[in-house]
């Protein structure tokens, strides 16, 4: 089990939210003698590498996916999916020890699954994930009415996988379409003119002011490859209203920009793209209100600045 916590750090008090964080008990029902309390491990100023790019078109996404089966309790609501994992020799209590023959088809089949779910969070064609029809942003989750992507009749796997790769986790209050919300998430791949994000060019991003949130809003860019933040030594990633951002007007739009190098005047307002590399963004607004969900506010589109 993965669980994510998030404190919001109101008025841009992070020590206040970490501290928040860390009264979060986390035990057994039943803790065996001597069982430890949790220790709060701070890894900001550590290099981190979480992106499953060294395993995820190889056998070790087979080995990784038989490390997890093993150890956790069976789940009910995936007893068809085990029986598939058996047929190609990974089954709980059993170690996985597939021949060469076996390990060419698995590995095959990794890089098609990678390749299958590229395009089901890049290059979508399902009508709905259009937020507005005179915008190009979409959303995040295809599904709304739970966080395990269900509908009255059936599963929408495809719904699924295009979340899991893009984000892994989910929780039924991410994908609300209402203020009862607790977040809101667009995902923002293409320009205005329907080409998709290209690292070496120059964006301009306008945002209208009020926008609808109770808390806070951000746009964040992430790297189409390790589908985690954009990595490009600027030592952020975001722009945000609660920190880059929190001197902007509250009435004039929020002019924001994205390119491999500041545009002159705006430094404060950028986040650097790299040559070469796709990138997408998430626009997220914490505590909605129903202006972000009945069409009378939007964002505008990326538009291509030519230098």
């Amino acid at each position: 089990m993965i669980v994510g916590i998030r404190s919001i750090p109101i008025g841009g008090d992070v020590p206040k939210a970490i501290a928040l964080i860390k009264t979060v008990k986390v035990h057994p029902l039943k803790p065996t003698p001597g069982w430890p309390e949790l220790q709060w491990l701070d890894l900001t100023p550590a290099p981190q590498d979480t992106t499953p790019l060294a395993w995820e078109n190889n056998i070790q996404f087979w080995r990784q996916l038989a490390e997890v089966i093993n150890p956790e309790p069976p789940n009910p609501r995936f007893h068809y999916f085990y029986g598939e994992l058996a047929a190609l020799g990974m089954e709980k209590g059993k170690p996985f020890n597939p021949d060469a023959r076996m390990i060419a088809l698995l590995e095959k089949a990794a890089r098609i699954g990678n390749a299958q779910m590229r395009v089901e969070s890049f290059d979508d064609a399902r009508p709905d994930r259009i937020v507005w029809p005179d915008r190009k942003w979409e959303w995040v989750a295809l599904r709304f009415e739970d966080g395990d992507f269900n509908t009255a009749n059936y599963g929408d796997l495809y719904a699924r996988d295009k979340w899991f790769f893009q984000a892994i986790g989910a929780s039924p209050a991410m994908f609300k379409r209402d203020p009862t919300a607790g977040s809101l998430y667009w995902l923002g791949l293409r320009d205005s003119a329907g080409a998709t994000l290209d690292g070496a060019k120059t964006y301009k991003l306008s945002v209208p002011q009020p926008v609808p949130g109770k808390l806070f809003w951000s746009v964040t860019v992430y790297d189409t490859e390790t589908r985690s933040q954009i990595d490009s030594g600027q030592g952020k990633a975001a722009l945000r209203s609660m920190f880059e951002l929190k001197d902007v007007s509250k009435t004039q739009p929020t002019d924001l920009y994205f390119g491999p190098t500041a545009p002159q005047g705006h430094e404060n307002q950028w986040i650097k793209t790299i040559p070469g590399k796709g990138w997408f963004v998430y626009f997220r607004v914490y505590g909605p209100e129903a202006a972000a969900f009945d069409g009378s506010w939007k964002p505008g589109d990326f538009e291509e600045v030519r230098q």
